[in-house]
């Protein structure tokens, strides 16, 4: 490993700039940066998947923790900062010029890997619930340890009967174990966004049996597409649903940001067909 020079020089020399429309905002505090890389806990030997290095900032840190790197990268101006980091890092960083979102991660690995990224913000979310759904569980990843805007991360990891609660909450939460483990000030950033970030860590825990991922799906979209609605007339629609309330005692006059992460998961067991 070669001693490598700030990012800000990096990012001077190439002439890069955080892109608004690819949803760039660059981190350069690399006790910072160190820091996040440290949530998943040790990384030595361990296959890691980055999503939008940008200039490499986050990268470098996963490579200093020992990880083995492979990163997605849509923006052609960042594949020769990249590069040097290729070279300073032989044989430990594999960059991928593309899309993330058409783009498998288990067809990058043989095994098991963690995901570690500064997501961008217009396909964050997407992103994420793509690697929560799938009826395969445990998945192939083992950690989630995510930046998101401080507003969505407290969607993932909210409770019950609280303004944030919803869709994403249940999704992350009903076979995996979600934490905030750390916020990140506006002033972090190069530019500064208009709004606080958040890391969410999230790893894999025991899939309640009997129960379809896309059935659940369903269910949550329905519910809380119509939120301010009684469950009764947000999931009419839903094949099933009203049945399935009945059956399990839950009142159809209650809103779907009351129902536990238990309570919906009963009742996609019970419309999932045996």
């Amino acid at each position: 490993m070669t001693a490598l020079p700030p990012l800000r020089e990096v990012i001077a020399r190439h002439g890069l700039s955080a892109t608004k429309a690819l949803g760039q905002n660059f981190l350069l505090d690399e006790q910072l940066l160190d820091r996040i890389a440290a949530i998943p806990g040790s990384l030595e030997g361990q296959d890691v998947l980055e999503v939008g290095p940008g200039p490499g900032g986050l990268t470098r840190a996963l490579l200093r923790a020992g990880a083995n790197v492979t990163a997605i990268e849509m923006d052609r101006r960042c594949l020769p900062a990249l590069a040097e980091l290729e070279a300073a890092f032989p044989g430990k960083l594999k960059v991928i010029e593309g899309d993330a979102l058409k783009i498998d991660p288990a067809t990058l690995f043989d095994g098991p890997y963690h995901i570690v990224s500064n997501l961008p913000y217009n396909v964050g979310t997407v992103l994420f619930t793509g690697w929560l759904s799938g009826e395969t569980w445990p998945p192939q990843w083992a950690s989630l340890t995510l930046m998101f805007q401080e507003e969505v991360a407290r969607r993932i990891v909210s409770e019950p009967d609280t303004s944030a609660y919803g869709r994403l909450a249940v999704l992350a939460q009903w076979r995996s174990k979600a934490k905030l483990a750390m916020k990140v000030h506006r002033s972090a950033f190069t530019p500064p966004p208009k709004v606080m970030s958040a890391i969410v860590h999230v790893e894999p825990a025991t899939a309640p049996a009997g129960v379809s991922m896309r059935m659940l799906e369903r269910l949550t979209e329905a519910a809380f597409g119509q939120r301010r609605k009684m469950l009764r007339q947000s999931v009419k629609g839903l094949p099933g649903a009203l049945l399935a309330l009945e059956t399990l005692g839950i009142d159809p006059q209650r809103r779907a940001e009351t129902l536990s992460i238990d309570e919906f998961v009963a009742v996609a067991r019970a419309l999932t067909a045996p």
